[in-house]
């Protein structure tokens, strides 16, 4: 059975507004609060409300095309959004037309973005955008409708994202309830407001816990999985090792797997391992990565009904959209060994060569997950461990 269509009193009701103030706020007219205009608006979006869209855009010239721009379709988590984007743009009979902009400068327009901006497409999300104040004040000048998708800094454009910075102190606050004191993390790409971001929730956890942060278990990556395993064994091969190691994504937390391993270390007694976005292969590594998950179907939703509004002409001002992260524990996290100011001492001396493909096997069951809010233990190798709470 179909579920009823949304309509301004569905709205209406849900926000606790009368119905003119509802058409108001999405129309852009009249005299109505921002914060109401921004409550009522977020509601229309979460219940995927489009008001006569199809009527609206043959009002004018359209192509029934939305334009996606990315910088790397190596990513999972962009692959991810690609497709959540894809199955909310085919349940309206649009198409999508995808461009990578790798290899672009900053200060030059691309050719894949000069053809959107020439009438290609109806409207524009650029997904975790690496785009110069030139680009972006070139997309404001020419009046395409464009939202942006896990973008960090300022910017009069809309913007749809995940939380980083509090849902990385909250994956580092787990590893000190369970008495790690030595926590290495290992950063993204450092072009990236992702991976500041999430140093910047690190770092405030471990200050909140009266701990001073040592650079020394900072180690740079660049979010790929190669990064993560040389970022590890430096960390794991150093003096006064860590217990634990947070990496910015999970392609680097499946790196520095490889690099506990191939230490001759056992995880998580020796050391665990938490990373971030909770891609799909997250629960399917041997132990499954205790991680951070984004919303990124919700994210992805929301950016595309934010787009179709202001392709039809009710956008009206900025909105940032921030979706909460969530800490999702499975089995790669445990207490601190019995000496948790100084990590066992690998059986290699030096950091160990990676030879060959990673070295992890698929998980024997998928682990249950739950919220920060809420941290149970989950079913499965590690049940019987005990889990404190721990804040999101």
């Amino acid at each position: 059975m179909k579920n009823p269509p949304v309509t301004l009193i569905t709205i209406a009701e849900k926000a606790g507004v009368s119905v003119m103030t509802v058409s108001r706020a999405l129309n852009d007219e009249g005299s109505v609060a921002a914060k109401t205009r921004a409550k009522v608006r977020a509601i229309a979006a979460e219940l995927g409300y489009s008001p006569n869209l199809s009527a609206k855009m043959m009002k004018g010239s359209r192509t029934n095309v939305i334009g996606i721009l990315v910088n790397d379709l190596q990513s999972a988590v962009i692959n991810e959004i690609i497709g959540a984007v894809s199955v909310a743009v085919r349940k309206l009979e649009m198409d999508l037309v995808i461009y990578n902009s790798i290899g672009d400068t900053d200060n030059a327009p691309s050719r894949g973005l000069g053809h959107m901006l020439q009438g290609l497409c109806d409207g524009l999300l650029l997904i975790l955008p690496r785009i110069s104040d030139t680009q972006l004040r070139q997309l404001e000048q020419r009046g395409l409708p464009v939202v942006l998708v896990n973008y960090w800094r300022p910017t009069d454009l809309p913007v749809v994202r995940g939380g980083n910075s509090d849902a990385a102190a909250a994956a580092t606050r787990h590893l000190l309830q369970l008495g790690h004191r030595r926590i290495g993390f290992i950063t993204g790409s450092a072009f990236t407001g992702q991976s500041q971001e999430r140093q910047h929730g690190y770092e405030s956890a471990l200050r909140g816990a009266g701990i001073e942060v040592d650079p020394k278990l900072i180690a740079a990556g660049d979010f790929g999985r190669r990064s993560g395993y040389e970022a590890a064994s430096a960390l794991l091969t150093a003096e006064n090792a860590p217990t634990a190691i947070f990496a910015a994504n999970d392609e680097m937390a499946f790196g520095a797997i490889d690099a506990v391993r191939a230490c001759g270390l056992r995880m998580p007694q020796d050391v665990s391992v938490i990373g971030f976005d909770d891609i799909p292969a997250a629960a399917h590594v041997h132990p499954a990565l205790t991680t951070v998950r984004q919303p990124l179907a919700a994210i992805s939703d929301a950016a595309v009904r934010e787009l179709l509004l202001r392709i039809a002409g009710s956008g009206g001002e900025q909105q940032r959209v921030e979706f909460p992260s969530e800490l999702v524990l499975r089995d790669s996290t445990a207490r601190a060994p019995a000496r948790a100011d100084a990590a066992p001492a690998p059986k290699r001396a030096t950091a160990p060569r990676r030879t060959g493909a990673a070295a992890v096997k698929p998980a024997p069951m998928k682990a249950a997950t739950v919220k920060p809010a809420t941290v149970k233990p989950v079913a499965g190798a590690a049940a019987s461990r005990k889990r404190p709470a721990g804040k999101a």
